[in-house]
């Protein structure tokens, strides 16, 4: 699996970025990040050593549902699902719909940190 680029710029810079990517002034190299944070607080509280240890069962286990998820980490099933919504907003997780439940899917389990 392939790391994931992440990198690190105030929230203007990173507005200032998508329009001119928007407007056709920017066009990214494929190797700048495509996950962005504003802060290195911010980074870490979504990749902390707990969320990465999260990421690495679920790539371990492929569990069919959040709830098998919640099992396997002791975890409730809320508070797993808000994790995982967050990590699914950067786009660290996927979350797949099947039937009647959410299957995650990791997207990656190693980072490359720009800032």
């Amino acid at each position: 699996m392939k790391p994931i680029v992440i990198g690190i710029m105030s929230q203007e810079q990173i507005r200032a970025r998508v329009l001119a990517i928007a407007r056709g002034d920017y066009k990214p190299k494929p190797s700048e990040p495509k996950i962005w944070f504003t802060s290195m607080r911010s980074l870490a509280e979504v990749l902390s050593d707990e969320n990465r240890g999260l990421l690495r069962v679920i790539q371990e286990s492929k569990p069919p549902s959040i709830s098998c998820l919640a099992e396997l980490t002791g975890r409730k099933p809320g508070n797993l699902s808000r994790t995982l919504k967050t990590m699914s907003n950067y786009g660290l997780v996927e979350l797949k719909r099947e039937k009647n439940h959410m299957r995650p899917v990791v997207k990656a389990t190693t980072f490359r940190i720009v800032a």
